[in-house]
């Protein structure tokens, strides 16, 4: 019989992700990670619903204390970002670091289970023309997670199964209805476990960084305003920057150093070029010459025409078709070929 370790949440995706396998005659093992405390859909009241999700399905739950790994890599990671100006993305990290990988593991070292799955909305190929596993686009794009999974490995990939990959958001409720799931109606999260545990982004960050009062200025250097920590803004902004011009004003850039955020209008945020490191290779061979490719810059924005030109030390020089507004670094830019995701990496900080 085929087992496998499916990770609960105790959300809607993986509890169908679970019951799909296990109706389809897999051995089904549950595994919830517990990452930290509050209300947040992967921790204490995620864990008793997936609790109640195995008992319903008649298989075996096990929790798996990742606090620690979830602090140092995702909670440390944000906070130092924040703290230099850069405005990480966590959940690609903590798909790699904190949940796959530590999964996988766990299911070869403590049961000896070699396949893995979870609820994430995206597919897995095989191209034997290359010998390489390929990740693909989810086929209800408006729900595609492919960007945040960019840093996977072919290890993780060969061992990893999607059974949502095919569905579309309503199949998936209509499912649970069906296996009558008790998250069959559970609201979907709509954001960062971390900003429903703590209520905001902002609130969050505040437990972590202490607020310091700097200048807001324009690209000139004129002092247009104050404001109370550059780790509230992000490059793009527009609301909330408390200062009055004729003209709209965006944050242009971050400078930890000066504690300043400076501002400019939309011509001064957008950019023909970036560079992008920590670059992983997904689905072909790393590229020894520029490739023509879509990439898409944050997740919920469209992919637009780039050149990606490879450079020493897995890094990438991307120069867009057309120049691009808010390219903020900390950000995951992720390359696609049609549906196939090729490789993604981090935008890093602009050149000024």
């Amino acid at each position: 019989m085929n087992r496998v370790v499916v990770g609960l949440s105790g959300g809607v995706d993986s509890s169908v992700a679970a019951a799909t396998l296990h109706h389809q005659g897999y051995e089904v093992v549950g595994l919830t990670l517990w990452l930290m405390k509050g209300k947040g859909q992967c921790c204490s009241e995620g864990m008793v619903d997936a609790a109640f999700i195995c008992e319903q399905l008649g298989i075996p739950h096990h929790i798996v204390d990742s606090r620690d790994v979830f602090q140092s890599n995702i909670i440390d990671y944000l906070v130092s970002g924040y703290e230099v100006g850069i405005t990480p993305l966590p959940c690609s990290q903590c798909n790699k670091a904190v949940k796959f990988g530590p999964m996988l593991h766990y299911a070869r070292e403590q049961l000896g289970i070699d396949r893995i799955a979870t609820g994430h909305y995206a597919r897995i190929s095989y191209d034997s023309a290359i010998a390489r596993y390929q990740l693909r686009r989810a086929v209800d794009l408006t729900k595609d997670q492919s960007y945040f999974l960019y840093d996977l490995t072919q290890d993780l990939l060969a061992a990893s199964i999607f059974p949502l990959g095919e569905l579309k958001k309503t199949q998936t409720r209509s499912l649970a209805a069906q296996y009558q799931l008790k998250t069959a109606d559970k609201p979907e999260s709509q954001d960062l476990c971390l900003i429903e545990s703590h209520g905001s982004m902002r609130q969050f960050l505040d437990k972590y960084i202490s607020q310091s009062t700097g200048d807001i200025v324009d690209v000139e250097g004129k002092v247009l305003g104050q404001h109370n920590g550059i780790h509230h803004y992000t490059i793009g902004q527009r609301k909330g920057l408390g200062i009055a011009a004729a003209q709209p004003l965006y944050v242009v850039a971050l400078d930890p150093v000066r504690n300043r955020v400076i501002v400019g209008d939309r011509a001064s945020v957008t950019q023909p070029e970036c560079t992008v490191g920590r670059v992983n290779w997904v689905s072909i061979h790393p590229p020894t010459s520029p490739i023509r490719a879509a990439v898409q810059v944050r997740y919920r924005s469209p992919a637009v025409s780039v050149t990606a030109i490879p450079l020493e030390g897995d890094r990438l020089k991307l120069v867009f078709d057309e120049p691009q507004f808010s390219i903020t670094p900390g950000q995951a830019a992720v390359l696609y070929d049609e549906d196939i995701l090729l490789g993604g990496g981090i935008i890093e900080r602009l050149e000024k």
